[in-house]
């Protein structure tokens, strides 16, 4: 049976619970992790990107010599990719990146994923995070009793002094527990849960 301690913001043992097995404590199914971050990835890409060709370029419409008699290459537009100001050749044009995953598996990547953080031990659960005011000092305080530099902190619904506190604090992201995703799992070294968001994530994941 999977366990694991919780922790008030000093850092002071309040006690532990239960983890889902199913979900903190089951398979790591790496190639259904791979296929979540491709898939994220690719979707965050806009793929707007994009150069005018010949016929995008204004001008041009006139011949700019006559076909014979100069001696030199006959040429129909100042606007082909040669000319100074022309037309780009084989350019990057506007592309759709999206990419999609069905519901089922995208679930069981997110488990194997927190199963990952589980047993790597870089997952902490906290009673609550709840600050009495606005201050970024203070977040930074906790997180320094925790000794986590590059963290990432799951919460139960909206949490603004804590949101606002953390904002200017490098690598250090709060995310609610329905955003949460494969990728920032990955990335970040230490994931702090508060106890209710555990909860929440268990509802949403159990198979």
């Amino acid at each position: 049976m999977a366990t694991i301690d919780v922790f008030d913001i000093k850092k002071e043992k309040v006690g532990e619970i239960e983890l889902n097995e199913a979900v903190f404590n089951g398979d790591v199914r790496e190639y259904l992790i791979h296929e979540a971050v491709k898939v994220q990835l690719a979707n965050r890409r806009a793929g707007t990107v994009c150069v005018k060709n010949r016929s995008a370029v204004s001008g041009g419409g006139k011949k700019p010599f006559r076909q014979k008699g100069t001696g030199g290459a006959r040429q129909g537009s100042i606007r082909a990719p040669h000319y100074p100001g022309g037309g780009v050749a084989f350019g990057p044009r506007p592309k759709v990146y999206d990419l999609s995953m069905n519901k089922k598996a995208r679930k069981a990547a997110l488990r194997s994923a927190l199963s990952l953080l589980y047993k790597d031990n870089r997952m902490t659960v906290m009673n609550n995070l709840d600050l009495a005011e606005i201050s970024t000092k203070q977040f930074a305080g906790v997180l320094n009793s925790f000794s986590v530099a590059k963290a990432l902190v799951i919460i139960d619904g909206t949490n603004r002094n804590l949101e606002l506190s953390a904002r200017n604090i490098k690598d250090v992201k709060v995310l609610k527990s329905d955003g949460l995703n494969v990728v920032d799992i990955l990335k970040y070294k230490n994931v702090i849960f508060t106890q209710d968001a555990v909860r929440k994530v268990e509802g949403v994941l159990q198979p």
